[in-house]
């Protein structure tokens, strides 16, 4: 098992313990400097935790070794969602909504994060990603079931696979069986203003109180 750092976080936001949690996961050979930036454009009422992922890579940092872009090891993928894990019930133990929003690498984690533990989260941001297919987490038809995501994609992204981003799309609009709203932009591989504001609007709706007061996953 690989000693991974603590977590380095940068938070925003809400204060309050019990606040929804949403996890901003930057993408690879960034920082959580890097990504914190987006929580200005995201609704108020949550508490927004940037992590700096445990592997240094390109004068940044990585979530999972891989074996090819958008393609993880599920031995590296396993330990860094471990050390994830225990960094996250420290700060959000059962019963706190948590969110997390990844791009890119982050996006990829993400998914691996909801994959592996469905119930543990009310809800993902899937941002220009693959999710981490045949890398130890169950991509099994309804897997997903109910769950709120988000996922976007640019019609010009040249980084991922397109075969994964295909994949990726596909899954999450139909077998994953979660509440999909699926965004593409004819850009590549960047946020771009118009998807940050449809994040937004999504992520706005399922911070609705009513909806985590009730563990609604219906609407």
């Amino acid at each position: 098992m690989t000693a991974f750092a603590s977590p380095v976080v940068v938070w925003h936001g809400d204060a309050d313990a019990a606040a929804p949690l949403v996890v901003l996961l930057h993408g690879r050979g960034s920082s959580e400097a890097d990504i914190i930036g987006l929580a200005d454009q995201l609704p108020p009422g949550a508490a927004y935790a940037a992590v700096r992922a445990p592997i240094s890579e390109g004068g940044g940092y990585a979530w999972f070794a891989n074996r090819g872009i958008g393609r993880p090891t599920p031995e590296s993928l396993a330990e860094t969602m471990a050390w994830f894990g225990d960094w996250l019930d420290r700060v959000a133990p059962p019963g706190r909504p948590v969110v997390p929003v990844g791009f890119s690498g982050g996006g990829a984690f993400a998914g691996g994060l909801v994959l592996a533990a469905p119930h543990r989260y009310a809800g993902a941001a899937i941002l220009y990603a693959t999710l981490p297919f045949d890398a130890g987490v169950p991509t099994t038809p309804g897997r997903l079931e109910g769950l709120p995501v988000f996922v976007a994609h640019g019609d010009a992204d040249r980084v991922i696979p397109a075969d994964l981003l295909g994949r990726t799309w596909g899954y999450l609009n139909g077998d994953a069986g979660s509440r999909t709203t699926a965004v593409r932009d004819p850009g590549g591989h960047g946020l771009t203003a118009g998807v940050v504001v449809a994040l937004e609007h999504w992520l706005g709706g399922l911070l609705a109180p009513e909806d985590f007061a009730t563990g609604d996953r219906s609407r």
